[in-house]
């Protein structure tokens, strides 16, 4: 989705895009959790998806008619309210089909997962050759997907409900019991640098089509692919993320959560500074290699912390525990990110509405450096590579 106002000169123009996508933030501080609840103890999972799918399609629709920046904050906040809690509960009923049947999480979900990105994809491809990029075509384009999806939801088979017997507390009749994991400081430490990660998510979702965008200002650049079709070269970062999903087997198992996470976060640091250091000229093979290694920034991170959190959780709280990791990284994170890069667009902001893309993008690599070297020194982790994170409901 692309978000722009009709103000290019608007000193508080990156904030208000930050502030816009930020609202994806505050949409997942509560809705996946209390749809990891219901998905726990009252309504099957897969209900719940797909209700939540045809809700945030409602809500697209919604967003299509709106005309003014205020009132599009709103309407994203809507849309995130119901799509948010879809990726947690995407994740957490495929794991519970996949143990059902008896396969091994580990190798058949990646595969599996690997078709949202192509689906991610097409959308791209189809927003960009149809010219929908900057029209309510792609919110129109978006709410019938919405809908279908929430419908095919409702053909797969059920995903029991966790009925213990058991005499539960307060906190456990709420769906709470998923912040136990915090008791472990290890989870702890995790959760916390899931979220700072996850900001790293918000700033390129941000900002990556507005800075393609601005390089038609430049007559050297105004007809170039990158500019014309930003949205087919940021796709690339869809397909590299189609390679890398299939790889995260392997990594976890050779390398252990910790090391697959720093590969991560240097993964952001390229990522950032090859957009500092690129251009559609002479540097689109920077751009290119950045959008390439957004696979492997993104992958390594999402899908193997993912992973690695409903390991660590208890059966009864698994769905709760996927809401709280969407919670931390795309929760906090995104409102995190949303305000942080926002600043930082402005900051880099001359009076006439240009920005310094290059001073920009180093700041967020900065970023993204510092949280990796606090996270080698501060996480401890010991990896056994003969212990399979195996995955069991």
């Amino acid at each position: 989705m692309f978000i722009s106002f009709n103000n290019p000169v608007d000193p508080d123009l990156g904030s208000k895009i930050g502030n816009t996508y930020g609202s994806m933030g505050w949409a997942s501080l509560f809705m996946p959790a209390l749809m990891g609840v219901l998905a726990d103890k009252y309504i099957r999972a897969e209900i719940v998806l797909g209700i939540c799918h045809i809700l945030g399609g409602a809500s697209l629709y919604y967003a299509s008619t709106v005309t003014n920046a205020a009132d599009m904050y709103w309407a994203i906040f809507m849309v995130s309210c119901f799509y948010m809690p879809t990726i947690a509960l995407s994740n957490s009923v495929s794991y519970s089909l996949l143990s059902k049947n008896n396969f091994d999480i580990q190798k058949a979900f990646a595969p599996i997962r690997v078709f949202g990105t192509i689906g991610f994809i097409v959308a791209e491809w189809a927003v960009d050759l149809l010219g929908w990029t900057q029209n309510n075509n792609q919110f129109y384009f978006a709410a019938v997907a919405g809908v279908c999806t929430g419908l095919y939801c409702f053909t797969l088979p059920a995903v029991e409900i966790n009925r213990s017997t058991e005499k539960k507390s307060f906190i456990s009749r709420l769906g709470l019991d998923a912040f136990q994991l915090f008791k472990s400081s290890m989870m702890a430490k995790f959760f916390l640098f899931a979220m700072f990660l996850g900001a790293a998510l918000q700033i390129t979702n941000m900002f990556g089509n507005p800075f393609l965008g601005d390089f038609g200002k430049i007559p050297e650049y105004a007809d170039s692919f990158a500019v014309k079709h930003s949205n087919i070269l940021i796709s690339l970062s869809q397909i590299s993320e189609t390679l890398f999903i299939l790889a995260i087997p392997f990594f976890l198992r050779r390398f252990g959560i910790k090391q697959v996470m720093l590969i991560s976060m240097f993964a952001w640091v390229l990522r950032f500074g090859l957009f500092g250091v690129g251009n559609p000229g002479s540097g689109l093979s920077l751009l290119i290699l950045s959008m390439i290694v957004y696979g492997m920034a993104f992958d390594f991170f999402n899908i193997s912390g993912s992973l690695f959190v409903d390991r660590e959780a208890k059966p009864g709280i698994r769905a709760s525990a996927q809401g709280l990791f969407m919670l931390m990284t795309n929760g906090l994170g995104a409102i995190i990110g949303g305000l942080f890069a926002g600043k930082v667009v402005d900051y880099f902001t001359d009076a006439s509405g240009t920005k310094n893309w290059q001073n920009i993008w180093f700041t967020f690599a900065a970023y993204a450096l510092v949280i990796a070297i606090l996270f080698l020194a501060m996480f401890k982790y010991k990896h056994n590579r003969n212990e399979v994170i195996e995955i069991k409901h």
